[in-house]
């Protein structure tokens, strides 16, 4: 099983440190969880939204991933939210990304316009300074 290269759009399994679990002490995420790269740097730096099952809490920003987008990258058929108003940074590979599957480190790509929207909705959120923010690295 080949690690991929980090690149925006690529869809991993990661233990997600959600932003109110590091403010209270938390090092690791609870569960390993879909995650969507929006920034892969020169440096190996790689920004990461979280996909969810749960409906996106009160002042949180998300979008709704289509199911045709779900089926092709191989998640389950349940509806599934990317989480945009906060991000997991850290440095790849890591100590928290795990196998998608058995065969794959990654579940697939998500497609262009996709992370695009992803992508817009983060820096729009970090521009109204509403993007939480946790740095994995330290």
């Amino acid at each position: 099983m080949n690690l991929p290269k980090p690149e925006a759009g690529l869809v991993i399994r990661y233990s997600y440190l959600w932003h109110d679990e590091a403010k209270a002490g938390m090092a690791e995420g609870k569960k390993d969880r879909p995650c969507a790269i929006i920034l892969a740097t020169r440096d190996n730096k790689v920004t990461v939204v979280p996909i969810t099952h749960s409906t996106p809490p009160k002042g949180s920003t998300a979008i709704k991933l289509p199911q045709n987008v779900k089926r092709r990258i191989g998640l389950d058929d349940e509806t599934s939210w990317v989480i945009t108003s906060e991000i997991n940074i850290f440095t790849w590979p890591g100590y928290d990304l795990r196998p998608a599957t058995k065969t794959d480190w990654a579940f697939g790509r998500l497609p262009p316009n996709v992370t695009k929207l992803l992508q817009e909705r983060v820096v729009y959120n970090a521009k109204k300074r509403q993007l939480k923010t946790t740095q994995r690295d330290d």
